[in-house]
């Protein structure tokens, strides 16, 4: 029982710092925004939709950067 909860954690964690996670919300969110520009009769959406996308990215990998980084000077072993 606790070795499956443990297959589970590692699991979870491995899909939350996975490249296939991050490309996928950056998909979604470049999708969702294309939608919501062309809604609003942006002129460019698909051009313009790639800023908030690629401030995604960018956050998402400097957040694991300062986490390693952050880990490495605070936590005792």
């Amino acid at each position: 029982m606790i070795k499956a909860r443990n297959k589970r954690v590692e699991a979870s964690k491995a899909w939350e710092t996975s490249w296939t996670r991050r490309i996928t919300v950056a998909f979604l969110t470049y999708a969702l925004v294309v939608i919501v520009m062309t809604m609003a009769k942006f002129e460019r959406p698909f051009l313009e939709a790639l800023i908030p996308t690629v401030a995604y990215l960018i956050s998402v990998n400097s957040v694991s950067i300062m986490q390693a980084w952050w880990i490495k000077h605070n936590v005792k072993e």
